[in-house]
């Protein structure tokens, strides 16, 4: 069994499922449910199901889902907010593309396509991640690196699909990617925004934004 959260580092774990190819916990602090990290595709395997994924830069479904964060996120921007990051943007980075076309200054990050340090070595008014954080094996790690990016009142803007009750888990076709390891619920969002001051908002059932209270 897994002995601490990969989160919030609490040691208070429950088993919460199980299905043919993996065990899942659940934290009982900040309801993080996580795959069994003895489980995990190595970085090859990861890196070859993600080429499978065909989001192409002139797709409009493509566009029309990921303006399902780029919206509520310009609507929270201060017209002075002009820098960003997308994070873990993928080969076709169309999100950076849109919020370029939309005035804001852009870089990019992804450990297989982007892997440029500089662009993790400067500060940001806002950072996005649109579904990539359900594949990180330790999100803390870049949790902390996001507070350490954002400037004074920076947002932060999540894509990722919320598991709501146990009983549903088991049958969720979302975890059913063998890259998908960390699953956040409502509740591990409002632990994260209280506990690091940040006001919270969701504007739809996959999307969340953060915005840096003043302190």
């Amino acid at each position: 069994m897994n002995s601490a959260c990969p989160l919030c580092s609490a040691s208070e774990i429950q088993p919460f499922c199980s299905d043919k190819r993996r065990a899942y916990f659940q934290c009982q602090q900040c309801f993080l449910v996580f795959a069994d990290r003895t489980t995990l595709l190595t970085a090859e395997q990861e890196k070859a199901q993600y080429d499978l994924h065909q989001n192409q830069l002139d797709d409009p479904g493509y566009r029309q889902f990921l303006s399902r964060l780029s919206l509520p996120l310009l609507s929270t921007l201060k017209p002075e907010q002009h820098t960003g990051l997308d994070f873990g943007c993928g080969p076709g980075p169309l999100l950076a593309q849109m919020l370029s076309e939309a005035g804001k200054q852009m870089l990019v990050w992804d450990p297989f396509y982007a892997p440029e340090p500089h662009a993790l070595q400067q500060k940001y008014h806002f950072v996005s991640c649109t579904e990539a954080i359900e594949h990180f094996i330790n999100p803390a790690k870049e949790w902390s690196l996001w507070l350490d990016l954002l400037l004074p009142e920076g947002v932060l803007a999540l894509m990722t699909k919320r598991y709501t009750e146990q009983s549903s888990f088991n049958n969720w076709h979302y975890k059913n990617d063998p890259t998908h390891i960390s699953f956040f619920h409502q509740r591990t969002f409002e632990f994260l925004a209280k506990r690091d001051n940040f006001a919270l908002h969701f504007p739809a059932d996959d999307v969340v934004i953060f915005k840096k209270r003043n302190t």
